[in-house]
């Protein structure tokens, strides 16, 4: 397998001993609180701010983002040296993709009760909060992807928030704001491929980029679930209600390779929903957590192969049972350190 070289200048502290701004070799800065220059394991982006406190019996299984952290460190997957923190992701970031109005409405809490139901979430501080964090954490991941070739936020996938306003408990798109800040920020522009393996598809994200040649959607969805109307990615793959692991499978692997070779990405992005599960709420399809790490390790490694870098979010799973839902969520880090320790990273 081809792997990514490690490029890393010294960092700069300030007083309080954050670390920011950290310049690479290639004169780019990180988006962080936090980097990790000295770990040589697989890098993990997270911030205890991806949380906050909803209403009592709320749908969304917020807890679960700390969750992931916890079963990654106690199963010894990961170690603290791994954690690389995110810094929350500023106006000027999220512009790249969402409108002004939109922005201000957003942060200062001038949201109406419709656009609330449209998103699920009551608006809050808190909640303006943990989603600039989470979108922070994505960039970041590809970030550090650029440089190390691999890394997984603990969080991300908000894939159904569109420029102007939030749906289906998406309310910025962490995807869209890194895909178009890693696509700006060097002197060529980068080409970026988005593989959304969530059981919904990702229609925010394909409206985003529907005129943008720099940018590929590839999406493998439910087609009988949320949203009912589709945008068009620049391939979507509807699957019927029941397919299981076989088929799924076979599915990724009959376009994944041939996109690669065709569109040829300088970074990919992959959102490794866990909704594809047998026992997801809000899912309808049949994967196992066999058929979940197969697909996540197949991607992977499929992608490093090349010798592309690729970020990986948590994407969408809905469960009552958290503990089980954050294992579920870490399938994706767990195939991650298989393909890092395979390639030798």
């Amino acid at each position: 397998m081809t792997c990514m070289k490690k490029i890393f200048s010294k960092t700069r502290r300030i007083a309080d001993g954050r670390l920011v701004g950290v310049a690479l070799a290639s004169g780019r800065c990180f988006h962080a609180e936090l980097v990790r220059p000295e770990s040589s394991g697989l890098p993990v982006v997270h911030h205890g701010k991806y949380v906050c406190e909803l209403p009592v019996n709320h749908r969304f299984p917020m807890a679960k983002f700390p969750r992931v952290l916890h079963f990654l460190l106690e199963d010894q997957v990961i170690t603290e040296k791994q954690v690389w923190v995110p810094e929350i992701a500023s106006k000027a970031l999220l512009s790249g993709v969402h409108t002004e109005d939109y922005l201000n409405n957003f942060i200062s809490g001038r949201i109406n009760e419709q656009e609330q139901r449209r998103t699920g979430f009551p608006w809050s501080e808190g909640i303006v909060r943990r989603c600039r964090y989470e979108t922070g954490g994505t960039v970041l991941a590809a970030e550090v992807a650029l440089q190390r070739g691999l890394a997984c936020s603990t969080a991300g996938g908000t894939h159904h928030a569109f420029p102007s306003y939030g749906s289906g408990f998406c309310l910025l798109n962490d995807l869209a704001v890194a895909a178009k800040h890693l696509m700006n920020s060097s002197s060529r522009k980068r080409k970026v491929l988005i593989v959304d393996l969530d059981v919904h598809q990702g229609d925010g994200t394909a409206f985003i980029f529907k005129d943008e040649p720099s940018v590929f959607t590839f999406s493998v969805h439910c087609g009988k679930n949320f949203p009912v109307r589709k945008q068009q990615s620049d391939l979507d793959i509807s699957v019927e209600d029941g397919l299981e692991d076989k088929e799924y499978l076979s599915t990724v692997a009959e376009h994944l390779p041939w996109l690669l070779e065709t569109f040829r990405p300088d970074l990919v992005l992959y959102d490794a929903g866990v909704d594809p599960h047998w026992e997801d709420e809000l899912g309808r399809l049949r994967l196992t957590d066999q058929g979940l790490y197969q697909r996540d390790l197949y991607v992977m490694k499929t992608v490093v192969k090349r010798g592309l870098p690729i970020a990986s979010v948590i994407g969408g799973g809905y469960s009552r049972d958290i503990d089980k839902l954050a294992l579920r969520h870490s399938i994706v880090h767990r195939a991650a350190t298989q393909v890092w320790r395979e390639c030798g990273m």
